[in-house]
């Protein structure tokens, strides 16, 4: 088969299309012809030599795929060959075959083609555990989303509408939060122009946001803290902004407020799969439904990921960056 290879660490011209050795499903494990992958922030990194693979995992960028089961490995029941599906992957998913744990496939929901599916896994999960599962955000309560126009931002504001809440964004143009409003946010705030702590106080008449959903780490810390409403909940999911910042303690006791800060690649294959079979109960009915739906900017040819990297990097981009195989 073909793999998007990185032989040496470095910039979109590191990712080469490479004739590889076809992966072999084995105990519990399914084999899937991609039909498509995403483009993933961790993907970046991966390229860039600042985010190996967990152990085990294949060693090609991808963190979702969609795709048609080819084989079916050891000790799995539930699945056939011929089965579209998509799935959650700890990497492998920039190749045209790659080998998933069982418990980490997903049906293509009904009404979304093959291709598209492959916007889902990644964001969906994340979602659903940091928003849902950790931070336990409720109907009617105010859900704070930095970051509303990328693919996790899409999927955060459909969901948290879908359960009634209310939810603020931070994007950096107008073009991109007229978009995040197509998709149901109620606050709309531009991070460049606007300080998000101010305006998300003016617009819950001071309480601040109930959970906030961040991209940014550091650089947002204090800032988050403060806009916590008391009894908050703060879920950080990435680091863009930065790794080391400072966390005032007595502002945090004060508000009886929460941070959590999670990953979903490093998880053992128990933790993804609950995740997994959460959203399958949980969001698929709603994409099912037409009341959530998956939003891809655009979709490049497999062979052409460095293009597709180079987007992502701009953040020129609104939701999801798909790669399809020949």
């Amino acid at each position: 088969m073909h793999a998007i290879t990185i032989p040496e660490p470095g910039g979109p011209e590191a990712l080469v299309w490479s004739e590889v050795p076809d992966p072999v499903p084995g105990d519990g494990e399914v084999l899937v012809d991609v039909a498509a992958s995403a483009v993933n922030r961790a993907d970046l990194l991966q390229r860039r030599g600042f985010y190996d693979p967990p152990p085990g995992a294949s060693p090609y960028p991808g963190l979702e795929c969609s795709g048609r089961v080819a084989a079916i490995g050891p000790g799995v029941s539930g699945w056939a060959v011929g089965d579209e599906v998509c799935a959650l992957l700890a990497g492998g998913g920039y190749a045209e075959k790659v080998a998933v744990p069982a418990g980490q496939l997903l049906p293509v929901p009904e009404g979304v083609d093959l291709v598209t599916a492959a916007a889902l896994p990644e964001v969906t999960a994340t979602v659903w555990s940091n928003v849902f599962t950790a931070a336990h955000l409720r109907p009617g309560e105010t859900l704070l989303v930095h970051g509303g126009a990328s693919g996790i931002g899409t999927m955060a504001i459909q969901l948290g509408k879908a359960v009634g809440a209310r939810v603020a964004v931070t994007a950096g143009s107008p073009e991109k939060l007229a978009r995040c409003a197509e998709l149901g946010a109620d606050i709309l705030i531009d991070y460049r122009e606007q300080d998000f702590v101010d305006e998300l106080r003016k617009a819950t008449d001071g309480v601040g946001a109930d959970v906030i959903l961040d991209i940014m780490g550091a650089k947002y810390l204090e800032r988050n803290v403060r806009a916590l409403a008391v009894n908050g909940r703060l879920a950080v999911i990435g680091l863009q902004g930065g790794v080391k910042g400072e966390l005032d303690l007595g502002a945090l006791l004060r508000k009886r407020a929460t941070v959590t800060a999670t990953s979903l690649r490093q998880r053992p294959h128990d933790e993804k799969a609950a995740i997994v079979a959460a959203v399958r109960e949980h969001v698929w009915p709603l994409i099912g439904a037409g009341t959530v739906r998956p939003v891809v900017d655009r979709t490049f040819p497999m062979a052409e990921a460095a293009e597709a990297h180079r987007t992502l990097e701009e953040s020129t981009h609104v939701g999801k960056v798909l790669l399809t195989t020949p």
